[in-house]
């Protein structure tokens, strides 16, 4: 009897020490500390062969199991109703005050605000204080037992002062810090967070659950007999007095422009958390109002998760189709089952090479992870652990347009067939066109192709032999059309030298860069001398972007393009630096949206002609915002951080300018 007693007393050391280390974030003892009294506890267990039921020698991951086994939840698990604006939030209050009026002696409206993790729901059973079941969320009826997993999980109580039959809901998680930890061991890396504690809460394994090191945020007690509570908050209350780690409620209130600062203030500090979120949950507080708003088919009246921009999802890897680019480099292109990111349908994603497909162990048919950033297409990150493995993926052995035989340089597969491969020519010329580059009004790529079958254009230099009578025998061509397409193209004899550095295709230079290097030099003359140890003088151009220029003008095929371009009549303008002393000196611009009258690039070359800086994505450093029609959700985030926006007329005025003509 005094060895149970003082396996009791240890257990209950143990498991309070836990709960302020994992639960409370307040140490009560130091880790050696920890270790005595555990190793201890082991030796009584081993001298009585007894174990207590939540002692903390059971979170030790055990033997692998042959297969889950189902478990039917006590309560039914809801989808959650979702919004993507301000303006679909008003609605939904709308929608929640409307009904609640109809009921007579509800308590005033009150919401809360919390975060809408992105992880993996657990479902937890206790009965008589203990631990007895955990499993997945499932269909939302029924579920997977993973309570071997689930108590390898220290945040996880063994037991609780609750006596009562309860069930309660958690979303389990992998802290980004510790899969940055986990990764710089791992023989195998984690693909990303969210596919972390997925895999590892349902690994057949507990040992593989415990080594990740997951933690758990609880925010629901669905089943609980006469509850001492009567809102979220109290619920919020209960659940931590039982030792469950909770998530914070972020706002709890009646006003409605409160709870939308609480979401805009979840989605500037997204970034920053170490966790992954993707959204906000807005809730009706008072649990008698939910009674009485009740239940749709999928989801409860009483509750909305506004969701933010989709930065990853899962689908299915229908096929991959091997596209040639315009240097010859085959990219592979996967197609998915289509699955929405924040009311764009998304049918395809990139991968990078064959290397890439095999490491991220891809096969047609496989349930795969894609991460989107704002309007960029998708990119696969890897298939989704325990996914079925369907057909494996071939690697081409010929160019798939012109069945040129391929050559394989590094990681990547070329098709060696410049002047005959169709893609190539049109992806080479449809580039020299676009608007980062010449900015040819009229020439789109149905056009580039037209031209390539009829005409036997397939350098930028054939461009500038054209005549109308050449363009009125391509299909769709009237003189109207031709005239403006002549206009674009005798326009584009007199680029910016950014520009035209862009518009010929030197690997490894985008706009950035391509304005750095004319900033450095002047002119094409002195850039095409440029030695590398010039080149990498300039701060964004590293040995590798510095080689590709070196390489690409010392190409024979490359400086004989570049010299027909100039026989033609091409004349890069010669750079003059920025004002140091400009309207805009030591500004930072972000544009979003199309604007009236000005084309992004003309933007950006006022900008930087009184002094300021281009920036891509909006920050507190952000000066103003040039706004444009149908801006994006850089406007939002201005908004959310009292950046002021400028439109084109404004713009304008303020630097002195007038528009082009």
């Amino acid at each position: 009897m005094d060895a149970m007693a003082a396996m009791r007393d240890l257990v209950a050391r143990l498991n309070e020490a836990s709960q302020h280390y994992y639960v409370l974030d307040k140490p009560i003892m130091t880790d050696r500390e920890w270790d005595g009294l555990y190793d201890a506890l082991k030796a009584l267990e081993r001298e009585t062969g007894t174990r207590l039921p939540d002692s903390p020698t059971r979170r030790v991951g055990g033997d692998p199991l042959p297969a889950f086994r189902q478990h039917r939840h006590l309560s039914r698990l809801w989808s959650m109703d979702k919004v993507q604006s301000h303006e679909a939030l008003s609605l939904w209050f709308e929608r929640v005050k409307t009904a609640h009026a109809r009921v007579p002696d509800l308590a005033p409206l009150q919401f809360s605000v919390e975060y809408k993790y992105d992880g993996l729901t657990l479902v937890l059973t206790y009965e008589g204080g203990l631990l007895i079941n955990a499993a997945t969320r499932g269909n939302g009826t029924v579920g997977e037992e993973v309570l071997p997993q689930a108590m390898t999980i220290p945040a996880v109580p063994l037991s609780i002062p609750y006596q009562g039959l309860m069930e309660i809901h958690g979303e389990c998680y992998m802290p980004l810090s510790q899969l940055a930890k986990y990764n710089e061991t791992a023989a195998e890396k984690l693909k990303n967070a969210r596919n972390a504690a997925a895999g590892g809460l349902r690994s057949l394994d507990p040992e593989v659950t415990r080594q990740r090191r997951l933690q758990v945020r609880f925010y629901d007690v669905p089943t609980l007999e006469n509850p001492p509570y009567t809102d979220q908050t109290g619920m919020y209350r209960f659940i931590a007095e039982n030792g469950f780690p909770t998530s914070p409620l972020l706002f709890s209130g009646a006003d409605e422009e409160e709870i939308e600062k609480a979401i805009s203030l979840v989605e500037e500090r997204r970034e920053s958390l170490d966790f992954l979120i993707d959204g906000a949950v807005i809730k009706v507080s008072d649990l008698e109002t939910r009674r009485a708003l009740g239940y749709t088919d999928k989801f409860p009246r009483w509750a909305v998760a506004f969701k933010f921009q989709a930065e990853e999802a899962t689908t299915t890897l229908m096929d991959v189709v091997w596209e040639p680019g315009r240097s010859g480099k085959l990219t592979p292109l996967a197609h998915l089952d289509p699955v929405d990111f924040s009311g764009v349908t998304v049918q395809r994603a990139t991968l990078n090479n064959y290397g890439d497909i095999q490491r991220k162990q891809l096969t047609l048919g496989a349930t795969v992870w894609i991460r989107r950033s704002n309007d960029v297409i998708p990119e696969i990150l890897g298939h989704v652990e325990g996914s079925v493995t369907g057909k494996p993926i071939e690697k081409p052995t010929h160019c798939p347009a012109c069945g040129t035989a391929l050559v394989e340089t590094g990681a990547h597969l070329f098709c060696p067939n410049r002047d005959g491969c169709k893609p190539q020519v049109v992806a080479r010329l449809t580039h020299y066109a676009s608007k980062e580059a010449m900015d040819i009004d009229q020439l789109s790529e149905k056009t580039v192709e037209a031209m390539y079958e009829h005409l036997g254009v397939q350098e930028p230099q054939d461009l500038y032999r054209l005549t109308m009578l050449d363009l009125l025998t391509l299909p769709g061509f009237k003189e109207k059309r031709a005239e403006k397409l002549l206009s674009g193209i005798a326009a584009s004899r007199g680029p910016a030298l950014e520009a035209f550095l862009v518009a010929i295709g030197i690997p490894n230079i985008g706009r950035v860069t391509a304005r750095d290097l004319a900033k450095a030099f002047g002119s094409l003359e002195a850039l095409r001398k440029a030695p590398l140890e010039s080149l990498v003088t300039i701060p964004s151009v590293g040995e590798i972007v510095g080689t590709s220029v070196v390489d690409f003008f010392a190409d024979p095929q490359n400086s004989a393009m570049v010299d027909a371009l100039l026989a033609a009549g091409v004349a890069p303008r010669e750079t003059q630096p920025g004002s140091e002393g400009g309207l805009l000196s030591g500004q930072a611009v972000v544009l979003t949206g199309t604007l009236p009258h000005l084309s992004r690039q003309q933007a950006e070359e006022i900008i930087l002609r009184h002094g300021g800086s281009v920036s891509s994505a909006v920050s507190r450093k952000t000066s103003f915002v040039l706004l444009g029609e149908s801006p994006g959700s850089k406007l939002q985030k201005a908004q959310a951080l009292g950046i002021p926006t400028l439109s084109e007329e404004a713009f304008l005025s303020r630097v002195g300018e007038t528009l082009p003509l």
